[in-house]
């Protein structure tokens, strides 16, 4: 079994509701952190991939981060600190985000792993601009994005928590679990989740903690105290509730959310569009959930 840290377990996604006219609802965003939080996972992550990151201004990051610390009811709120193309201006958000109060910073790669050194000292130049424990995160919305397991190692060795692996191969995610000495290699491939814990991974950030953190909590939970049987069945629940919002993810990850009683929109700044089958599709899908426990 691996050795659990303050920083292994579940890492549940943050959506970012939105009103027809694109606007954010943060209310809805509010309410939506309080029930995040109240399926105690272990961390919250703010301004993720699944939050619309990139389609968010900093000022709209702020001060969501801000809302997620005062609504998490103690979950510690992580939150990508690195979007802005300007390193000054990266230091800037990552300032106003501790200002937030959020436990944690998350750097993604920056489409940077092609080039190991030049990434291995930004990252390091990085970190040593906060105090706050950071976590990486191979975005694929920056390509390309899958970090060298060698440069994972070598952050790791300045005091980098984890990395949200985002590889879909076992072999790529076993380098990492090789040289992740006290860090954390966190699982973002649903399919590969029971396989990577059985590895070394000691957690999960993935797009179903969105709308299902229950599953996961419940998965982890049975993994740490070694019911691998147990484990091994909340898995392939979990794998129905992936299949369920696959397509049309976000906008599907908010109707569900939605389903189980927290009202928000489906809508994105994207270019989502769901459409009556779709939507009976989530709604089938929540009634057999809600049937048998899976889901509120």
């Amino acid at each position: 079994m691996p050795n659990y840290n303050e920083f292994a377990g579940v890492y549940s996604l943050l959506l970012t509701p939105f009103n027809w006219d694109r606007t954010i609802d943060f209310k809805a965003y509010e309410n939506y952190v309080a029930w995040q939080a109240s399926k105690k996972p272990q961390h919250l992550f703010a301004n993720c991939g699944s939050s619309e990151m990139t389609s968010l201004s900093v000022e709209e990051r702020i001060k969501l981060a801000g809302l997620a610390v005062k609504n998490s009811n103690g979950v510690p709120i992580y939150a990508t600190g690195n979007l802005e193309s300007d390193f000054n201006a990266q230091i800037e958000e990552m300032k106003a985000l501790e200002q937030a109060g959020v436990s944690g910073l998350v750097f993604v790669t920056k489409g940077m792993c092609d080039k190991h050194e030049e990434q291995f000292d930004y990252l390091a130049a990085l970190a040593a601009e906060t105090k706050l424990p950071v976590i990486l995160y191979e975005f694929p919305g920056m390509q390309p994005h899958l970090m060298d397991a060698n440069v994972y190692g070598k952050l790791v060795s300045i005091g980098i928590k984890g990395i949200k692996d985002t590889t879909c191969h076992m072999n790529m995610i076993k380098e990492k679990i090789a040289v992740q000495g006290e860090s954390n290699v966190l699982q973002a491939n649903i399919p590969l989740l029971y396989d990577a814990y059985l590895a070394g991974a000691r957690g999960v950030v993935a797009t179903p903690t969105s709308c299902g953190t229950q599953l996961f909590v419940k998965m982890w939970d049975e993994f740490a105290k070694g019911d691998l049987e147990a484990a091994k069945i909340t898995h392939q629940h979990i794998i129905l509730l992936d299949n369920a919002i696959d397509s049309g993810f976000n906008a599907s990850a908010k109707y569900l959310v939605n389903l189980q009683g927290v009202k928000m929109n489906w809508y994105t700044r994207g270019n989502h569009n769901l459409g009556e089958a779709r939507m009976r599709s989530l709604e089938v899908y929540h009634d057999w959930a809600k049937s048998v426990g899976d889901l509120d």
